[in-house]
């Protein structure tokens, strides 16, 4: 890797859309440019849980202009994530087609949980090396991530439904700070967030850091009023709220570090954070330099190689997990890959690893339902994959495994919703056929076999020597099969004797 290559992290958060493009040098991201933008989606959602046209607009206008920016980045070097408000988004898709389109790069919708993660490795990253044991806390527009850990691995990861935003708007939806409304918001976020007291515990951490939105907003508020450097404090705290209660409202705040764009969700913040002091029983907080963009960052670093990709690692704990045939899976995966290779028609080596290595992971998933049961296991593989939280995994890539792993066997019909994906059909195809030539559970003669595939005129063409039919006639049998399930669906898989 040339270390002047630039990678850019985009963070489209409930409150901001943030851009961070640095370069590696010495083993550490070292900035180049960042630009945050105020874009508050998480008030966009209306009652239905759809984003209104309005704040998917200053979505698109803004990426527009990150777009821009990172002109001519490649694929591996561009990582976008986006959190709470487009989980809870029931028209997400609506704003991430036109986004994707806008941006230039995909945009990956992550899990709380990966959120935290993704958080933690930020934090630590930028952290001086220690044994501490940590507490990270991130207060984000729609969603609050706690995290313990130790070094750089993440021990314990939670996802709240409480932030500044989703806060300020239920509390303090007309606009004005009272004893009132400050009581209320905490004891709502408190019975939110009260089982993290069980799990995130005293004697569990030695010290508490803050990253981002609120925690730094308050930082910086605290630190221009004469507070220590960094330093949030219950004393503080009970400062910024009575300075908040005698403005009344936002318009009225004259603080010294408060941002006019943070004003109005300050309060739904400060109420939040107020209650995970009394919660979890801190008495200081450090404001962290690192966040989810930093954290997004080193893990696109991580990705370049199968061995540091967190989600090779856990596609390996799941096969243990579920005590899948690990001879079978290799098998199965060296076979798909044969005969994926082949057809996906690509100089960029980058793209065809990635593609690759994701028949690879469902390949060596492809029975991890039989943990639970024989009968339909393809079934059940699919549900754990659709209802597991993987670190390192996208809602999206966890659904396209579950699809592969649901579809490597049966009929076709149930996944028409997937089959318009041209590089989807290439992947299931090798995949089915795969798990055919290796359904002995010994290592398949595929020498002579070769497939080709013409998705847009939903035709494919399977050939081999005509000794092989002979020699594996079971196999032969099986194909035969397959090429009907294909009939079904109005695809033509022909079986070419040379």
């Amino acid at each position: 890797m040339h270390p002047h290559t630039l990678f850019a992290a985009i963070d489209l958060g409930s409150n901001s859309f943030r851009l961070e493009i640095g370069h590696l040098d010495a083993g550490h991201l070292r900035r180049v440019e960042y630009i945050k933008e105020t874009v508050r989606q998480g008030n966009g959602l209306d009652d239905e849980r759809n984003l209104t046209v309005e704040a998917m607009q200053r979505g698109w206008d803004c990426l527009a202009r990150f777009g821009e920016r990172i002109c001519g980045f490649k694929a591996r070097q561009v990582r976008a994530v986006a959190t709470q408000t487009l989980r809870e988004a029931r028209n997400r898709e609506v704003f991430l087609e036109k986004a994707k389109a806008i941006l230039g790069f995909p945009i990956e919708v992550i899990t709380g949980r990966e959120e935290a993660r993704l958080i933690y490795l930020g934090v630590s990253h930028l952290l001086p090396q220690s044994d501490e044991r940590r507490l990270v806390i991130d207060i984000g527009g729609r969603s609050t991530e706690l995290i313990l850990g130790q070094h750089a691995e993440a021990k314990a990861l939670e996802s709240y439904r409480v932030g500044s935003v989703g806060w300020s708007m239920k509390y303090f939806a007309d606009g004005l700070w009272t004893n009132a409304s400050f009581k209320a918001a905490e004891i709502a976020a408190k019975a939110v967030l009260d089982e993290a007291q069980t799990i995130y515990t005293r004697d569990s951490w030695d010290t508490c850091y803050g990253s981002s939105g609120t925690v730094g907003a308050v930082a910086d508020v605290l630190t221009l009023a004469g507070w220590p450097p960094g330093i949030v404090n219950r004393e503080g705290l009970d400062w910024l709220k009575d300075k908040l209660l005698k403005a009344q409202k936002s318009d009225n705040l004259r603080i010294e570090g408060v941002k006019e764009d943070r004003k109005p969700v300050i309060g739904g913040g400060l109420a939040v954070l107020r209650a995970l002091f009394d919660l979890l029983q801190i008495n200081q907080m450090f404001a962290a330099q690192g966040a989810l963009r930093h954290g997004a960052l080193y893990d696109l670093l991580d990705r370049e190689s199968p061995q540091t990709d967190v989600r090779s690692n856990m596609i390996e704990w799941l096969t243990h997990r579920f005590g899948v045939d690990m001879a079978q899976a290799e098998r199965v995966s060296h076979t798909a890959q044969c005969l994926l290779s082949p057809l996906i028609q690509s100089t960029d080596k980058d793209y065809t690893e990635r593609h690759l290595r994701k028949v690879h992971w469902a390949s060596h998933l492809h029975e991890v339902g039989m943990h639970i049961a024989h009968s339909d296991y393809y079934k059940h593989g699919a549900y754990i994959l659709d209802n597991t939280d993987l670190p390192g995994f996208t809602i999206d890539e966890l659904h396209r495994l579950s699809q592969l792993v649901l579809g490597h066997r049966g009929k076709l019909r149930k996944l028409e919703a997937e089959l318009h994906n041209p590089l989807f059909v290439q992947q299931l195809m090798a995949l089915r056929l795969a798990v055919i030539f290796c359904h002995a559970r010994r290592d398949p003669d595929i020498s002579s076999v070769q497939l080709r595939c013409d998705v847009m005129r939903r035709n494919a063409r399977l050939s081999f020597q005509s000794t092989w039919t002979e020699q594996w006639p079971q196999s032969a049998h099986l194909l035969r099969e397959e090429a009907e399930a294909w009939q079904k669906i109005g695809w033509n898989l022909h079986m070419e004797v040379l």
